[in-house]
């Protein structure tokens, strides 16, 4: 997969000639950016959205991007539409290599497996030419913060099975709908 996503809150870095100590980026979305965000992920505004990133090299010809988003927003119920806020506060950090970097190569399995650990670190994702891009990687760490599902404290609560021993019997789904169904 090649990194070189286009963002609202878009922020080039060139990758060059980082120093050893990194280049901090600090990014404050502005109103138009807002709401471009909140349009992309389907959101009702974003209130607020920061971003304090450091941009280091990594390895021989790798970059690393760590650091932190801070975001306000408004999301739709998912059962009754009326507004919520929440509040994002998400870590930051992402390997990046260019696409030619040696480091790109995967020493595969001999058998053809390709192992992950589910617990370990990313791999790192693929960039192209001499930029990159700081405020995509922020909005990535942005979105995968972002409830799916939201639920207002209003919202009827959801059917449960009965508790009563006979959790070891499946529940069907249309005897849930039955019980809904009015005089049912």
């Amino acid at each position: 997969m090649t990194f070189n996503a286009q963002s609202p809150i878009s922020f080039k870095t060139s990758v060059l000639r980082l120093p050893r100590k990194g280049v901090p980026v600090s990014i404050v979305a502005d109103e138009e950016q807002r709401a471009a965000l909140s349009a992309e992920h389907g959101l009702l505004s974003v209130e607020r959205l920061s971003a304090e990133l450091l941009v280091v090299p990594w390895k021989s010809d790798g970059v690393r991007v760590t650091g932190r988003v801070e975001a306000e927003i408004q999301q739709a119920c998912v059962a009754t539409l009326e507004p919520i806020g929440a509040s994002i506060r998400e870590n930051i950090d992402a390997i990046f290599i260019p696409e030619g970097s040696s480091l790109a190569k995967r020493v595969a399995d001999p058998s053809g497996e390709f192992l992950l650990d589910p617990d370990g670190p990313d791999a790192p994702e693929l960039f192209v030419g001499d930029m990159l891009d700081v405020g995509a990687v922020a909005e990535e760490f942005f979105a995968l913060a972002i409830d799916p599902y939201p639920r207002s404290r209003a919202a009827p609560a959801l059917p449960v099975a009965p508790d009563d021993g006979e959790a070891a019997k499946p529940v069907s789904p249309f005897a849930i709908l039955r019980n809904l169904k009015p005089g049912g």
